[in-house]
């Protein structure tokens, strides 16, 4: 069997202080102490195409889930309220302060 969308080798995106200084400053003020640590997700993303397009990609999404309750993509996936809220207000202050 011949695989339909092979893999697609991209580079990373470069991490850019302006871009996790937006981040960082962000984080501080909605969440006091909370470190910006930078990670690779390890699923699937259409990224790879805009970065073998030399457009650099990240992904933010600022809500936060316990470890113990980690539910993505099951048959009871969910966020709680507060933090789902929480993300949007972050990330619309975040796109506020990038397009300015």
């Amino acid at each position: 069997m011949e695989a339909s969308n092979p893999a697609l080798k991209s580079p990373p995106s470069p991490l850019r202080a302006d871009v996790l200084g937006v981040i960082a400053s962000l984080t501080q003020q909605m969440w006091p102490g909370i470190p910006v640590v930078p990670t690779m997700s390890t699923g699937a993303t259409d990224s790879r195409f805009l970065r073998n397009a030399g457009i650099a990609t990240y992904g933010v999404s600022g809500i936060f889930t316990e470890p113990s309750d980690a539910r993505a993509h099951g048959l009871d996936e969910r966020v709680a309220i507060p933090r789902l809220y929480d993300g949007r207000e972050f990330m619309y202050r975040m796109v506020k302060q990038f397009a300015q």
